[in-house]
């Protein structure tokens, strides 16, 4: 797998937090949808998708699992009941790489951790992972999505 060290950018985006069971952030993605439908937030190179991921599902109980799922935007978020507010994803160092296929198992991301970050002279952050979700509706196929990780560095 290809790594390459980027500077993200910082990022306003519209963000709405995922606490619980993994099995449940589709409901919790549906409420940003919605919320980006009725805001006509439909261009999705201006308007990319991104998850922050403060847990390792794998390793993390359910009912303390920590996601929060964004929207990159350009004006603050207004009160909506959806509970969408605004966040910044700060200007940050980190490694990326690049998952194609279900994002069930993102590959990219256990390989950062367990396999390319051991054998760098790098150190995490301690902020959450990134995920990028290059492309997303309903007509993209498991086979089909595209996500790039980012795990910041100290």
């Amino acid at each position: 797998m290809h790594v390459e060290i980027i500077q993200f950018p910082e990022t306003k985006v519209a963000c709405i937090e995922h606490r619980g069971p993994p099995s449940l952030e589709y409901e919790t993605v549906r409420r940003l949808v919605a919320w980006r439908l009725e805001n006509r937030l439909l261009d999705q190179k201006q308007n990319r998708s991104y998850g922050l991921h403060y847990t390792d599902p794998r390793k993390t109980p359910p009912a303390e699992h920590r996601v929060d799922f964004c929207l990159s935007i350009e004006e603050d978020v207004g009160a909506n009941e959806y509970g969408v507010e605004t966040k910044i994803i700060h200007n940050q160092r980190c490694a990326r790489a690049r998952d194609v296929g279900s994002r069930a198992n993102n590959r990219a991301a256990v390989y950062l951790y367990e396999t390319w970050l051991p054998q760098s002279s790098e150190a995490p952050s301690g902020s959450p992972l990134i995920f990028h979700y290059v492309n997303v509706g309903p007509n993209v196929t498991p086979e089909e999505m595209i996500t790039d990780v980012y795990l910041p560095l100290a």
